[in-house]
């Protein structure tokens, strides 16, 4: 009678916990959101200090200012509360093809990924979608679904009885299910969130979102991971360019209003 009532108590107090934490992402989406968005901010600052000490800043003057111009256009179509912050861009000279944007507002691109994106555009698309993460929070998302998912299964474990290599063996695979039906869907749902949000950031920024299914035509070229998509924390490659043509329309639109306009971005 004891262990039920405790198992109720415990499971009523991780469900009021769950639901008091319901926050919602700039698509509308419901997110869990259970830590303090300073925490994540005060992680991202540490973390690029770090990236900042083991990797060099690229020496090139002119692809660090033109870096900076996509960047500076992004920002300049934020939400207030965005676009107001100090935000700090570095080029790392460092060959992998990759970008990423941190709580705490900082950007970092990596010069490999210039030989892919082949123009301001392109980068655009990239940068965006990097600053998208940030404005919908993913890495707090992302972290809490992983403390609840540990949580729920550290509390079912304690509630489950006697410890066996049989309740071993099943909670071993439902912390296999939970890595494949729950963690690595949320961060595939992340990469086509912040695809739609840099989609959006970069047209009202001036550059072409066409672009962005042409980058990844050069992604492509460039190799395809092997590892199956529902396996992945990323959507594939066709995957992300026909959810982009998906949402082309109301991008393309304002683009073609900005360029009417002659206020298309010109970084280089």
């Amino acid at each position: 009678m004891t262990s039920k009532l405790f198992r109720n108590i415990a499971i009523g107090l991780v469900s009021t916990a769950l639901l008091t934490a319901c926050s919602t992402s700039p698509t509308g989406r419901k997110q869990l959101v259970l830590l303090p968005d300073s925490q994540l901010n005060e992680m991202g600052v540490a973390s690029f200090a770090e990236m900042k000490s083991s990797t060099p800043a690229s020496g090139s003057t002119q692809a660090t200012k033109n870096v900076q111009c996509v960047a500076d256009r992004i920002i300049a179509v934020l939400p207030q509360e965005h676009r107001q912050q100090a935000w700090e861009v570095v080029l790392f000279n460092d060959e992998q093809v990759n970008a990423f944007a941190l709580p705490g507002y900082k950007i970092g691109v990596y010069t490999g990924l210039l030989e892919v994106a082949q123009n301001q555009d392109q980068l655009a698309a990239v940068v965006g979608h990097e600053v998208g993460h940030v404005l919908a929070r993913h890495s707090n998302e992302r972290v809490s679904t992983q403390l609840a998912t540990s949580q729920a299964l550290a509390l079912g474990y304690q509630l489950s009885g006697e410890d066996s290599a049989t309740k071993a063996a099943i909670f071993q695979g439902l912390g296999i299910g939970a890595q494949i039906g729950i963690i690595l869907p949320f961060s595939r749902t992340h990469e086509s969130e912040a695809d739609v949000i840099g989609l959006d950031l970069m047209a009202k920024a001036g550059f072409d979102p066409e672009e962005s299914i042409k980058l990844w035509q050069n992604m492509s070229k460039k190799g395809a991971s092997s590892t199956p998509e529902f396996l992945s924390t990323h959507p594939s490659h066709q995957t992300r360019m026909q959810d982009l043509n998906a949402a082309m329309a109301a991008p393309k639109q304002i683009y073609s209003s900005l360029k009417a306009a002659n206020q298309a971005a010109k970084c280089y």
